[in-house]
């Protein structure tokens, strides 16, 4: 088997691959002057590999004619990928990589009021989250996803929402700080996947107990690979359901251990205190649901 191949291009993309390899320099570039750990390293590039893995190689081929591994795909691209990459805390590594004057003129846009209303609305407490889930819902609309199957454009307006979405939903998730500065609270971030990963779960259920084939457009186009429309459906129903929400119990976790560590140091809200009994009932929950 050729297995080089996998790692050619389905459809050549030169502002992914620009995107790649900006993002990749800033980082290294980065360490010279951050110290990064061995371990912020090894999230970061796996997780950079993995986007990459799922966007531009046959790995693309493949998704555009199996449902479930259109799923997995945006597993990677919507949880994994963005989750590993901003467990990294890459923003102050790659703003240290910029030349002094772009890092200037960046500070005094952010002061001012065009940059708060930008970073604003990538960190709302409200929009970003219900973002993240809209976006995964909404792709799922059988005659949206007919169309943005077949149309280039929408494609690849597809894969680059989620791309984003996720990356704003984790950044927000995995913010270390108290509030304020960070936009959302220690408990909030402890209570939003919990939130956020319920419709993805009913979502999947329903897709993958439906009997009838919702998605007839992966045998319009012709499956790559010899399977009923109802086990690909059952199983791209099934990986929403289970691995998207162990994924997010895992940035649930990583939240509740940020929020415990505020809270050992006397710098959570009464109401932030209240969130781990929450979140602790609602894990053990979730891990019985994921088991069924």
């Amino acid at each position: 088997m050729d297995y080089l191949g996998w790692l050619v291009p389905w459809e050549f993309s030169p502002s992914l691959v620009a995107a790649f390899v900006a993002a990749s320099v800033l980082f290294i570039r980065g360490q010279r002057v951050h110290r990064v750990t061995k371990a912020r390293q090894f999230l970061f590039w796996t997780g950079m590999a993995l986007l990459y893995l799922s966007l531009h190689t046959r790995v693309d081929y493949y998704a555009e004619r199996m449902f479930f591994i259109h799923r997995i795909q945006h597993l990677v691209l919507h949880h994994l990928g963005p989750l590993l990459v901003m467990a990294a805390f890459p923003g102050s590594v790659m703003r240290a990589a910029l030349p002094m004057a772009w890092r200037v003129r960046l500070r005094d846009f952010l002061r001012t009021g065009a940059g708060r209303a930008l970073v604003g609305v990538l960190t709302h407490k409200y929009l970003v989250p219900a973002l993240f889930v809209f976006l995964v819902l909404v792709w799922l609309i059988p005659s949206v996803q007919f169309y943005s199957m077949l149309d280039w454009r929408l494609y690849r307006l597809m894969n680059w929402s989620v791309v984003i979405s996720g990356f704003m939903y984790w950044n927000l998730i995995l913010d270390r700080r108290p509030s304020p500065p960070a936009a959302m609270s220690p408990g909030g971030r402890v209570l939003s996947p919990v939130l956020t990963m319920a419709p993805q779960m009913v979502a999947g259920a329903v897709i993958a107990f439906t009997e009838s084939d919702i998605y007839p457009l992966f045998d319009l186009c012709g499956r790559a690979i010899a399977m009923s429309a109802q086990t690909d459906q059952t199983i791209g129903g099934l990986t929403m359901w289970i691995p998207a929400a162990m994924i997010e119990v895992f940035g649930l976790m990583v939240a509740l251990g940020t929020l415990m560590r505020l809270s050992a140091k006397g710098r959570l809200r009464p109401e932030d205190r209240q969130a781990i009994d929450r979140a602790r009932r609602q894990i053990n929950a979730d891990k019985t649901a994921i088991g069924s």
